[in-house]
């Protein structure tokens, strides 16, 4: 059996490096009603592919700032989990959906940076003449 050779040309391969990202919705400083399980599950949907931090409050009070990035819907809330980075700690944490009374969308910390921009200064910088450059994320506030 041989293998097939896929031949693209140069337009092509530099079409497929420079297609669009997703669009993400605005959710900065939104705080959803969750007036049921699905409200709370779309939210949580909405977290996970938000790119900052969401403040969780749980249902005995507790404020979590966490950065979400692991989810597991079940049959019911109580066997559904998110899981989640915060500044408070090392460890990847995990929290029941059944004990989440209320979620706030932080800052977007991906807002208005797009990869083209990063790349564009990367390319300036190297044509300036600077070495041990790279494509790195900016600080963190």
């Amino acid at each position: 059996m041989s293998a097939e050779v896929l031949k693209y040309t140069r337009e092509q391969v530099e079409a497929l490096e420079l297609a669009p990202g997703t669009e993400h919705e605005q959710l900065e400083g939104w705080v959803p009603e969750l007036a049921g399980e699905d409200d709370l599950k779309r939210a949580l949907e909405k977290a996970f592919d938000f790119r900052g931090d969401v403040t969780i409050t749980t249902k005995g009070g507790e404020r979590i700032e966490a950065y979400i990035f692991n989810r597991q819907t079940g049959a019911t809330l109580a066997g559904s989990w998110v899981q989640y980075f915060s500044p408070k700690s090392n460890d990847k944490l995990k929290l029941s959906y059944a004990e989440i009374a209320r979620l706030e969308f932080g800052k977007d910390r991906a807002a208005g940076k797009h990869w083209e921009d990063w790349v564009k200064a990367y390319n300036e910088r190297k044509a300036a003449g600077e070495t041990q450059i790279g494509l790195h994320p900016e600080k963190l506030e």
